[in-house]
């Protein structure tokens, strides 16, 4: 008889939140309509839009996930010189890490040292109080917020696109409200560092573009890609047969000594590179991993021997497939432009690879 008062307002504030969700994104899709129009809304009127729609969530508590205590148990790990990349929050203890899920307790953090940097800043702050942890962690997403709105513009224009059509898409985007915003996810912050790298190769500034490239990819991995774009539209700077191997070759010697300089300051180690297989464990749902699921079901059902083999053969045909997309792509550079091909091949990362998150695909959508 106690329970039934606080389900029946828990089942309510469900309901409200996902009516407001569809309000939000019927709204947005409105919006773009109106972009497409014969009198489209100004970028400052679509970024007026976007501060009105982003105000309330400021205040809230961490939407449709528990990531920001990972982030905060890991920066916490960083302050305790407890070797992240080995162990998971559990080894932590103590408040931070019983906010964590327990599926997530036991593993190791698959994020670059520019993050835990930024995560170790904020659990400073949630040793004092957890809200302002949080707190912390959602001004480290808005920071990448920010410069994915300051960035996105340039970019548009560098590509030929309009603004307006580019900020309803990359920065307006419930997706981009609900978990970057709301949900502090640290993909906000590769996404501002490689918006602003792309910006910057681009505008003919390739090195300070490798540099700012690589630090995005010290945050996730998957910012690496960015990598190929800077390197392609650098050797538009050479002329000769080698022009592209030398382009090239610079982007990774500054992409090197990035990552050795900030490994140093930071003090993490190289323990990312071996836990790059995180998104890989059992724990990870995507579409390989379901078909994998789904074909070990049927394998079972008939009393075949190799079902327990299923899930992982199906993620690296997933990895496969990625690869081979990546490569076609990048051979029709050309005719897509850099940056669009650097999107749809972060877009097969993020339908093809071994995990699969809604934010994920703003990988590909932001640019």
């Amino acid at each position: 008889e106690e329970l039934l008062p606080t389900s029946g307002r828990a089942a309510l504030g469900v309901l409200c939140a996902y009516f407001g969700l569809v309000l939000l994104i019927a709204a947005w899709w409105w919006l773009g309509r109106a972009v497409r129009g014969p009198r489209p809304p100004t970028p400052r009127a679509l970024l007026t839009t976007l501060g009105t729609w982003a105000a309330p969530l400021l205040l809230g508590p961490p939407l449709f996930s528990r990531d920001v205590y990972s982030y905060l148990a890991q920066g916490a790990m960083v302050d305790a010189r407890i070797d992240v990349y080995t162990y998971g929050p559990a080894q932590l203890g103590g408040p931070l890490a019983t906010e964590v899920p327990p599926v997530w307790q036991h593993t190791p953090a698959p994020y670059g040292p520019v993050f835990l940097a930024a995560a170790a800043k904020a659990a400073d702050l949630a040793h004092v109080d957890m809200s302002a942890g949080i707190l912390g962690m959602r001004l480290v997403a808005l920071l990448g917020v920010g410069l994915m709105i300051a960035f996105l513009p340039l970019l548009a224009d560098r590509c030929g696109v309009e603004r307006s059509a580019a900020l309803w898409l990359g920065a307006l985007n419930p997706l981009v409200l609900l978990h970057l915003v709301a949900g502090a996810h640290n993909d906000a912050l590769m996404l501002g560092l490689l918006g602003a790298g792309l910006v910057a190769a681009l505008g003919g500034w390739p090195a300070r573009a490798a540099l700012l490239v690589s630090l995005a990819a010290l945050v996730k991995a998957p910012a690496a890609l960015g990598l190929l774009a800077v390197a392609a539209l650098w050797s538009g700077h050479f002329t000769g047969r080698a022009r592209t191997l030398r382009a090239a070759a610079l982007t990774c010697a500054i992409a090197l000594a990035t990552t050795v300089g900030v490994t140093a300051v930071t003090g993490t180690g190289y323990g990312w590179l071996g836990a790059l297989s995180t998104p890989v464990s059992p724990d990870n749902w995507s579409l390989t991993s379901g078909l994998g699921r789904l074909c070990g079901a049927l394998l079972d059902s008939v009393g075949s021997g190799f079902a327990d083999l299923a899930v992982p053969a199906w993620r690296w045909l997933g990895l496969l497939a990625t690869a081979v997309a990546v490569v076609v792509l990048w051979l029709r550079r050309v005719r897509l432009g850099p940056v669009y091909a650097l999107a749809l091949s972060l877009l097969a990362v993020f339908a093809l690879g071994p995990a699969f998150r809604p934010w994920y695909a703003l990988w590909g959508l932001f640019l």
